[in-house]
């Protein structure tokens, strides 16, 4: 007797509710009848972005990780987000060219940062903040000022 086989979840988004959602549906998936794929646009584990701000004041930034999915049940593709979706076909293709298949789609992509449509919103030292990497970006343009202000929109 052949087992049925399990249904495939793929996830586009590795954020708080992506990760959320998969947790969610692990703990209520006793019998594993599904094969989850998370495809995720930053090469980081996910991590609270609520607390990000933290940060600011000396939090160490692996404090903010999500607990880790388990390695035998979801497959986490750090860095290699969704490019296209077939939805006749039922197919993803990522950013790498991997086509996966599914049977269910989670579209969890959360925001993006508004950037006022002004003059100079796209010069050197202009940051959004949304991202462990925009973090970065911001403490190094802090590192490097020689003026020692800066101006917050929002």
């Amino acid at each position: 007797m052949n087992p049925t086989p399990a249904r495939r979840l793929v996830v586009v988004g590795h954020g708080m509710v992506g990760h959320r959602l998969v947790e969610t549906l692990l703990d209520r998936d006793a019998d594993r009848s599904w094969d989850v794929t998370v495809l995720a646009e930053e090469a980081r584990p996910a991590y609270d972005r609520v607390a990000l701000s933290s940060c600011f004041d000396g939090a160490d930034e692996g404090a903010l990780r999500l607990p880790e999915l388990p390695a035998d049940r979801v497959s986490v593709r750090l860095g290699d987000p969704a490019a296209g979706i077939d939805r006749e076909a039922r197919a993803v293709t990522t950013a790498s060219g991997v086509r996966l298949g599914y049977d269910a789609l989670v579209l969890a992509t959360g925001s993006r940062p508004f950037v006022p449509p002004v003059p100079g919103a796209a010069a050197p030292g202009v940051h959004v903040y949304r991202t462990l990497d925009d973090l970065d970006g911001i403490r190094r343009a802090a590192a490097a000022s020689t003026t020692g202000r800066g101006v917050v929109v929002g």
